[in-house]
């Protein structure tokens, strides 16, 4: 028996529920079809339970530079096992938003198995025979394993298993420096590990390199190894410890190992060649409007080739809903796509790096900078390590980079500007609230116009303009 829908969706986690909840209150018959957790990697092993474990770090880390307030703490008494409860709290306190019952109230067919195609236009569901008029695959990805020597003989963690654990580490080490890797890295250390990171290259290494800089300053500064452009030649265990040797003769032991060496496309066993789905190592090859060589199958989110965050899945949702259940042809534009990694301090990017504007458009390429010591409330709060970076190509803003407390919200003016196509000079109009963050946004757009507004020229004006009255 077939049974057939207007829409099958492959994968729960954040861009497959929101294909699912936006179809199905649309009044279309939908199958949710999903073998593991609702809320996929995002919710049980990804953005929530880790930045969760980052506020009970910068907890234990509070005190840490209180004397310069005047205030003493004594040091702070960790209970890792109460830590991972308060991650597991977070996770159920969002849990019901992502739950099979709330899909199954919108009107879902919610069925927990995993869909692989038998042809073009059916999957099989544990049995069950699912036919649609269109299909999404949301299947996310999966911690990638690099191919080191003696790296599967040991015990390692990914982001999949490093939150159940409830025994604090004493050493653990992380294989990359990425943004998973340095944000683990620095909330195991606040709550009292000892920490080496290992990485083939340099750490976040798509980020801007003076910004980098200040993150990288701050890692050490808290005790965290870092051991960067290192090979690592074999990997063994020995007397309780893991141990990595390193191709300069160094070797790290530590009591655990963290694996965070990138995402593999979860695509392994959804029979796509069945489907007629062009497919790679990298990914599902996708359209700018996300769909696949079978135009009836669509790909959102880390399972396609292209960017891979929780708020790409979500907007190509959007996508997607637009050109199955409208027929608009939209298609994505990554212009304006920000990210962050919440490190303390954070780092946030939108658009171009400057670096990546340099070897596009060259001397096009004008750049602006602010520090957070020139912003009053950086200053009261002892805050004044971080600045901000605008690329500016051919006058037009093209990506911003900050790196300080906040940073995560500040960046979003700089999506705004990019996405609405808006002048440095409509960002200077802004009234910004005193004493704020925001200030430094509006402060890096005037900046543009400094050496003009206080020129020469300028001053003669200003001087003619007097005999007027």
């Amino acid at each position: 028996m077939i049974e057939k829908f207007d829409l099958c969706i492959i994968g729960a986690g954040s861009g497959g529920l929101s294909v699912a909840a936006g179809a199905a209150q649309l009044g279309l018959k939908v199958a949710l079809l999903e073998p593991h957790a609702m809320g996929g990697d995002c919710l049980n092993s990804g953005c929530v339970p880790s930045k969760a474990l980052l506020a009970a770090g910068k907890a234990a880390h509070a005190g840490e530079n209180a004397a310069q307030f005047g205030v003493h703490y004594t040091a702070p008494q960790i209970d890792f096992g109460a830590v991972k409860d308060h991650v597991a709290g977070v996770i159920a306190a969002i849990e019901p938003n992502d739950s099979q019952e709330r899909f199954e109230q919108l009107g879902c067919t919610v069925i927990r198995a995993a869909g692989r195609f038998i042809d073009r236009r059916t999957v099989d569901a544990g049995g069950r025979k699912i036919r649609a008029r269109r299909f999404v695959i949301a299947t996310g990805s999966r911690a990638g394993v690099p191919p080191i020597p003696g790296l599967a003989d040991v015990p390692f963690m990914t982001n999949e298993t490093i939150f159940g654990l409830r025994d604090r580490p004493d050493h653990l080490i992380i294989i990359g420096g990425g943004a998973i890797g340095c944000e683990m890295a620095q909330a195991h250390r606040r709550l009292g590990c000892a920490v080496s990171i290992v990485d083939v290259g340099p750490i976040l290494p798509r980020d801007d390199a003076d910004l980098v800089a200040i993150v990288r300053a701050a890692l050490v500064g808290e005790g965290i190894a870092l051991h960067e452009r290192a090979t690592i030649d074999r990997i063994d265990q020995a007397d309780g410890q893991v141990r990595l040797m390193l191709g300069d003769g160094q070797v790290i032991a530590g009591s655990h190992l963290l694996v965070a060496a990138g995402r593999k496309p979860t695509v392994d066993g959804l029979g796509l060649e069945a489907a007629g789905v062009e497919y790679s190592a990298k990914g599902i090859v996708v359209d700018p409007r996300r769909r696949t060589s079978n135009k009836r199958i669509f790909a959102i989110g880390d399972c396609r080739v292209g960017p891979q965050f929780t708020h790409t899945a979500g907007y190509e949702a959007g996508i997607v809903i637009q050109n199955a259940l409208f027929h608009v042809p939209a298609k994505v534009n990554y212009a304006a796509l920000p990210w962050v990694t919440f490190t303390d301090p954070e780092l946030a990017q939108v658009g171009l790096t400057e670096a990546a504007a340099r070897a596009e458009h060259g001397d096009a390429v004008r750049v602006l900078h602010w520090t957070f010591a020139e912003n009053d409330r950086a200053q009261a709060d002892k805050r004044t390590e971080g600045m901000a970076k605008v690329v500016l190509v051919k006058g037009k803003v093209a990506g911003a980079s900050i790196v300080g407390p906040n940073a995560g919200e500040l960046i979003q003016t700089w999506t705004i500007a990019i996405t609405a196509k808006l002048g440095l000079r409509q960002l200077t109009g802004i009234i910004a609230p005193y004493p704020t963050y925001a200030e430094i946004n509006k402060r890096l757009a005037s900046s543009a116009f400094t050496a003009s507004l206080f020129s020469d020229r300028t001053r003669k004006i200003v001087r003619l303009l007097q005999w007027f009255g």
